[in-house]
């Protein structure tokens, strides 16, 4: 089993900046895929980033490349998402994901996953 606990959303402007962290316990957490996808009201949830166990190969849905950066670090149990230039349409609530080796676009591919965190962006 692991847990996983997202914070760092809240309410921020067009234009602005947000870190999401997602904290993880439980077993081993460094061999770990971990991905963040996003789910706005009314849609499915979607891939934002994925990244490997090691943080050397990283993965980015189309809208997310150039704006967001995901990296972790094993030593914390912790996985972020660094979000810059937020749009209106970035507002969702943001979930991690683990599973096995998997750091891809389907949900499919994880096993367990965060409550989430909202993100909000006023225009």
């Amino acid at each position: 089993q692991v847990q996983l606990v997202e914070s760092g959303g809240g309410l921020v402007q067009a234009g602005g900046s947000l870190r999401l962290s997602c904290a993880a316990s439980g077993r081993t957490f460094s061999n770990n895929g971990l991905g963040w996808f996003r789910q706005a009201p009314g849609k499915e949830r979607e891939f934002v980033a994925g990244i490997t166990w090691s943080g050397g190969s990283t993965n980015y849905a189309d809208y997310a490349k150039g704006r967001f950066t995901i990296s972790r670090d094993n030593a914390k149990h912790t996985v972020y998402l660094q979000m810059n230039s937020l749009t209106p349409e970035d507002t969702a609530v943001y979930y991690c994901a683990a599973g096995g080796t998997y750091y891809g676009r389907s949900t499919l591919g994880y096993n367990y996953w965060g409550q989430g965190t909202q993100v909000t962006v006023s225009s």
